[in-house]
């Protein structure tokens, strides 16, 4: 997985909240910065925070043995000293992405490597699903851009049910 991102421009760093191994390599990048922690419910951001802010006791859970997955405890947004300089943002956990308000031209943006490519795509208003000359699909098939990504391309394009995320006023 680190691979995947770090291939595409994202920096990675391997770390264990439970054991602590690699956490330093994070102190030092989130030193003197303000950093939002964000990603899904259950994936240790909390614990990972009460590793890198001793005595600061964040609720965490344990790994739910039926389903092998975390769960959700942090219920609001919080902003914490960081004992080296900065601050950090514990989030509650993610539990879906909606694409609404967004139209299905922009979507490839958010895909920092299907964005870089449909630069050289032969049409100005490829979708990246099926046109002739389309440089994205040429670089999904070569291996340039990951399946696993073009895939979540994909499933964004088709997300269009907008009522799922909020009802309309």
């Amino acid at each position: 997985m680190m691979t995947l991102y770090e291939t595409i421009g994202y920096e990675c760093v391997a770390l264990s909240a439970a054991t602590g191994e690699g956490v330093e390599a994070l102190e030092g990048k989130l030193k003197d910065r303000i950093t939002l922690f964000s990603g899904n419910s259950g994936v240790g951001k909390s614990t990972l925070l009460n590793r890198l802010i001793p005595g600061v006791h964040l609720r965490t859970a344990e790994i739910s043995d039926a389903h092998n997955t975390g769960t959700h405890t942090t219920t609001f947004s919080e902003m914490l000293r960081l004992p080296a300089g900065g601050w950090v943002i514990d989030t509650p956990g993610i539990k879906g992405f909606g694409t609404f308000n967004m139209e299905p031209e922009e979507i490839c943006h958010y895909f920092r490597e299907i964005f870089r490519f449909s630069a050289d795509c032969r049409f100005g208003n490829c979708t990246h699903t099926h046109e002739p000359g389309c440089a994205v699909l040429k670089a999904v098939e070569d291996h340039y851009i990951a399946q696993s990504r073009y895939n979540s391309y994909l499933n964004m394009l088709e997300d269009k049910d907008e009522g799922k995320y909020r009802a309309p006023y």
